[in-house]
């Protein structure tokens, strides 16, 4: 029984020992030949929302971004800031999620998503947004587009837009 036992042992630990090897260094070696994803490389469109109908009800707001140029890595969230046309507000990453570092080739897709919080029309406590703008992380450049999905309320204690943006995911294969 001893001598069996022995060889199972070695060979899981050999086992283990390649799957560490393997899954340690290999994400990192594409990462000299792309650099951070430019606004001015990729398509940006926001797709069909989930509107907030009422004051307190949450909505959602799917953005893709599809590459258009050379290969380029997505390695942090968006940033995602609302304009009232009097201020500009960030929009903070959904609490706990974690970002990932994504490689999009040429043709690729991505996408995130705006979750807010309705707020009442002209309330003190709703920012009467205008517009979003949106930065793809690393990067300065940014576009604007325009926002109708209603008042964002605020957070309790009014610091800052009751909204959130979820992580990059790959769209497709």
């Amino acid at each position: 029984m001893l001598m069996r036992a022995i060889p199972l042992t070695v060979t899981a630990l050999a086992a283990a020992l390649l799957l560490t090897a393997c899954g340690g260094g290999g994400s990192k070696s594409g990462d000299k030949n792309s650099s951070g994803c430019e606004i001015g490389g990729v398509s940006v469109q926001i797709g069909s929302a989930s509107v907030a109908p009422k004051a307190g009800d949450t909505g959602e707001i799917p953005v893709s971004i599809t590459n258009q140029s050379k290969p380029c890595t997505l390695d942090h969230f968006a940033g995602v800031s609302l304009n009232t046309g009097k201020a500009k507000t960030d929009v903070p990453a959904l609490n706990g999620a974690k970002a990932q570092q994504l490689k999009l080739a040429k043709g690729d897709s991505a996408s995130f998503t705006i979750s807010y919080v309705r707020g009442e029309a002209g309330g003190k406590n709703s920012l009467a947004v205008k517009s979003v703008n949106i930065t793809l992380p690393g990067a300065t450049a940014s576009r604007s587009f325009p926002w109708s999905y209603g008042p964002v309320a605020t957070q309790p204690g009014g610091t800052g837009p009751n909204a959130s943006v979820s992580a990059f995911q790959q769209v497709g294969d």
